[in-house]
């Protein structure tokens, strides 16, 4: 073994894997063991590479080897705003199903000196040879790394590839990394949020358990829904429309003629009858033209992935999924080439006639083949092009003879015969026919009949999949006149185009460039697994009342999120990454900005989603509250970590208010009054509040509960300048308050009694509707000036110590303090607040401070006053913070009035 280099081989598959290594050593010496993964062995033998002796070790990996997922923090669905999940880390990794297949690489690259690379050789494989890549040379960084080329699984083209190794493409592999990437952030973010938004909301009755239904989106399968939408949208819309035309026939002795009025037809009635009249008055007809043309109808271009696909689901009805796991499992066992390639031309160093002479011996194409090879029959002829090349296979071919395999099915035998064939005719001389027209005069109307003979089939002979049809009609000359058999008006009515068959579907996906020849397939899948669409036995599409309701929301929203061009633009951009012209990078930003202003603007827009799902299916009576709202609506980015959004949402107890979408990282909270009915972010912005935007949120309050002069409906901002929405919280208190206790900053002992004072209420009158620096009680004595009298009926009448104004007796609504009276004093101007009891027990009022506190009267009543909406200054907020205590003008950690307690210097100290 000395000056023996020991080469680790890697193949896509296990059975690629086997086959190859029983080519490389013609299966002598060949030795065969157990890896990790009992499904990936090790086939080890020698080799010789352009004269250097090899020890071949011999593996596999199952297709991708590893994942592309958002870091654990961003995975469950209401750990975040989806909007988090267009900047959101992502990690590559290898899931658990793999670490078998992962442990066995490492084990045998570290005892290797080269890498050699056998996997598929598109976009995709390249991307897999990138991670096996990434994990050899983890353990073993002085790796020599190749890579082989091939495009089938036969004896000439495994030793060429072996003896020919080239440098992996990383350009590949990039493309591919940035339609991961892109694919990941748009589908999860647009699943989770058409999923949350709708699921509970309608009762779907495609789903058997609606509660875990997901109502996924994908770039490429939303724009393959598109398509079906669409054509299904001009099939419904279609009016028939009745119209008239004329139709003459002549007999002969030679046969019949049927001449169409080259007008074609007339939608106008009393035209088409006088136009009848006048040929009918002078009926004789003249020939007025005579045209003899040789027709020639050309072969099929050489077949690749997209074409196999079609012609499979127009010949045998076969799904494209299933004819690709077909051609697929041919390949590996070496029948045809490498099925998955856009290649629809021959390089001129293929032996086209070497693979023809493989098929003589065949029963039912083998004596056109021979036909084929023979010079004197002249029928052969060098294929055409279709002008695609993907640079990495040739188009589909057979590489091996074959009568039918013992244990193919059926499936099998038409797929080989079809790509056999095809070859076939590719190579062969057209179909040549001879084309007679005869045009005709009526009257001053012109009409038509033409006749076609097939004189020469060619590979007509071999391609029985299609036919040239055509009849022979008489024999006229110029100036001939007859009278015809038959001059009549008949009528018709115009018929919508028919829906999209799969074949349909194929080409406009690959027309509009969405997906690859390697996915289209399992776009078209999707659709059907998530019900979005069905396909009936003529395999023509139909879109289900949730597909269409999809579609239709996305496009009253006037975004085309369900049109192929920003999809298209993507896939460009990613064949630009393949061939170098662009950076993953870049293209990474370009996408992900577009698309997240996309996002943004359907969530602004949900209400049209909403409203069009209501047209196809009933509201939902289920109650929905909890994780069901984690995700929310976003109001503001948030102003605490920074990073993540604020956003509204209900509690578990069902009350609002809206908090941070990084919880538990970030524990940033604002609690809404709990007499919130219900509360919707509007795409109004705030023109007052910083750093924005700060949507506008739209509440409905329980009339009953609000004190009187508040209006129901209410346009608030949290973000610290609505004066109507800090009276509410001041008035009627949260109604969350005492679930969110506990949850802020643990504090030192030096600000023990303000954490004790925050758990046990007021300290001062024990009372938890304030706290103990708002306590009414507590209010300066020294304000004499305040009377304590009766009204004439004996109750007690307080007067403002501010302003001397009576003051109004309210009723609290909080839920510790419900009934309870109070005063407050009806002057805009002024916050005086004392508790019924409180007079009795003859303490004074006070004034909740209010620093520049100067809203109008329509500001205060559920109006947003111009003086209030001008307010900004984040100290004259009075909401609650995540521990629940209400933070007014000043820090609740160390008192200090010109900060907020969440970024107090002393808070955890």
């Amino acid at each position: 073994m000395s000056g023996t280099i020991k080469v680790l081989n890697v193949a896509e598959k296990p059975s690629v894997a086997k086959s190859v290594s029983g080519i490389l050593s013609r299966n002598q010496a060949l030795r065969v063991r157990d890896g990790r993964s009992r499904y990936n062995r090790i086939f080890e033998f020698n080799y010789s590479i352009r004269g250097q002796p090899c020890h071949m070790l011999f593996t596999s990996v199952t297709g991708h080897l590893m994942e592309l997922e958002f870091e654990d923090r961003f995975r469950k669905w209401h750990s975040c705003d989806p909007l988090d999940l267009y900047h959101a880390p992502v990690r590559k990794f290898v899931p658990e199903d793999k670490l078998d297949i992962k442990r066995t690489l490492e084990e045998e690259a570290r005892r290797c000196q080269w890498l050699v690379l056998w996997l598929d050789c598109d976009r995709e494989g390249e991307n897999i040879a990138f991670e096996v890549i990434n994990v050899c040379r983890a353990v073993n960084r002085h790796l020599t790394i190749r890579r082989a080329r091939f495009s089938a699984l036969i004896d000439r083209e495994i030793h060429h590839a072996m003896q020919n190794l080239i440098d992996p493409n990383p350009w590949f592999s990039d493309a591919v990394d940035a339609r991961q990437e892109i694919d990941l952030r748009i589908g999860a973010s647009f699943t989770r949020f058409q999923t949350m938004l709708l699921r509970d909301k309608f009762v779907i009755d495609s789903a058997t358990d609606d509660r875990n239904l997901v109502l996924s989106y994908g770039p490429c399968q939303f724009a393959t829904l598109g398509f079906v939408v669409e054509r299904y949208w001009e099939v419904q819309s279609h009016e028939p429309e009745e119209f008239w035309t004329i139709n003459c026939s002549h007999r002969s002795d030679e046969g019949v003629a049927t001449f169409n009025w080259m007008r074609g037809h007339l939608f106008d009635y009393t035209c088409a009858v006088i136009v009848y009249e006048m040929c009918v008055q002078e009926p004789t007809a003249t020939v007025t033209k005579v045209q003899h043309k040789e027709k020639l109808k050309y072969p099929p271009y050489p077949l690749n992935t997209i074409e196999l696909e079609k012609r499979a689901s127009r010949y045998f009805r076969m799904s494209s999924e299933h004819t690709m796991k077909v051609a697929e499992e041919l390949y590996q066992a070496g029948f045809i080439s490498y099925p998955r390639t856009e290649t629809d031309c021959f390089s001129s160093r293929t032996d086209l006639h070497a693979i023809v002479q493989e098929q003589q011996g065949h029963p039912d194409w083998g004596s056109y083949a021979q036909r084929l090879l023979d010079p004197e029959t002249g029928l052969w002829r060098n294929p055409g092009s279709g002008g695609h090349d993907d640079k990495a296979h040739p188009p589909i071919h057979p590489t091996k003879f074959s009568t039918g395999e013992h244990g193919w099915s059926q499936d099998h035998r038409t797929l080989y015969e079809l790509v056999v064939r095809h070859f076939l005719a590719c190579v062969s001389q057209p179909a040549v026919g001879a084309e007679t027209t005869v045009e005709i005069d009526i009257a001053g109307e012109l009409f038509s009949a033409s006749g076609r003979v097939i004189l020469e089939r060619n590979y007509l002979d071999v391609y029985r999949y299609e036919s040239w049809g055509g009849s022979m009609i008489p024999t006229y000359t110029v100036g001939q006149q007859f009278a015809p058999a038959s001059l009549t008006l008949d009528t018709g009515v115009t018929r919508p185009p028919p829906l999209l068959s799969e074949a349909d579907l194929l080409s406009c996906m690959d027309k509009a460039g969405i997906g690859t020849d390697a996915t289209m397939h399992d776009h078209i899948k999707k659709l059907l697994d998530r019900f979005y669409a069905t396909k009936d036995s003529n395999t023509r599409f139909s879109p289900t009342n949730l597909g269409e309701a999809l579609v239709m929301g996305y496009d009253d929203m006037g975004y085309e999120l369900w049109k192929p061009n920003l999809r298209s633009m993507m896939e460009f951009d990613m064949k630009e990454v393949s061939v170098g012209n662009k950076s993953k990078d870049e293209v990474l930003a370009t996408c992900l900005q577009q698309m997240k202003a996309c996002f943004f603007d359907a969530r602004l827009n949900k209400v049209k989603l909403l409203e069009a799902m209501a047209v196809f299916f009933e509201r939902s009576n289920r109650a929905v509250g909890g994780d069901n709202y984690a995700a929310g609506e976003v109001v503001r980015q948030c102003d605490l970590c920074q990073e993540s959004s604020m956003v509204l949402k209900k509690n578990r107890d069902g009350n609002f208010m809206v908090g941070c979408s990084g919880f538990p990282q970030c524990r940033n909270a604002i609690w809404l009054p709990g007499s919130i009915l219900e509360a919707a972010v509007t795409s109004n912005i705030c023109s007052s509040c910083n750093p924005g935007p700060v949507y506008l949120i739209q509440f409905k309050f329980l009339q009953i509960e609000i004190p009187p002069g508040f209006n129901a409906n209410h346009l608030g901002c949290i973000g610290g300048c609505d004066d109507t929405l800090r009276q509410l919280i001041e008035i009627c208190g949260t109604g969350s308050r005492m679930s969110a206790r506990g949850r802020g900053p643990t504090t030192t002992s030096s600000n023990g009694q303000r954490s004790s004072n925050r758990h046990n209420g007021c300290v001062h009158c024990q009372q938890t509707g304030h706290s103990s620096n708002d306590c009414p009680s507590q209010f300066s004595r020294s304000r004499n000036s305040q009377s304590h009298t009766h009204s004439e009926n004996g109750d007690p009448s307080v007067s403002c110590s501010t302003c001397g104004m009576p003051c109004v007796l309210r009723t609290a609504n909080t839920a510790n303090n419900r009934g309870r009276k109070f005063y407050s004093c009806p002057s805009q101007e002024c916050n005086f607040f004392i508790w019924e009891d409180g007079v009795s027990n003859g303490n004074d009022g006070r004034s909740i401070p209010s620093t520049n506190c100067s809203a109008s009267n329509s500001g205060r009543r559920g109006g947003r006053g111009q003086s209030g909406r001008n307010r900004s200054h984040a100290a004259d907020t009075t909401f609650v913070s995540a521990t629940g205590d209400p933070v007014s003008n000043r820090c609740y950690v160390c008192g200090d009035p010109s900060h907020f307690a969440n970024v107090c210097p002393n808070r955890g100290m």
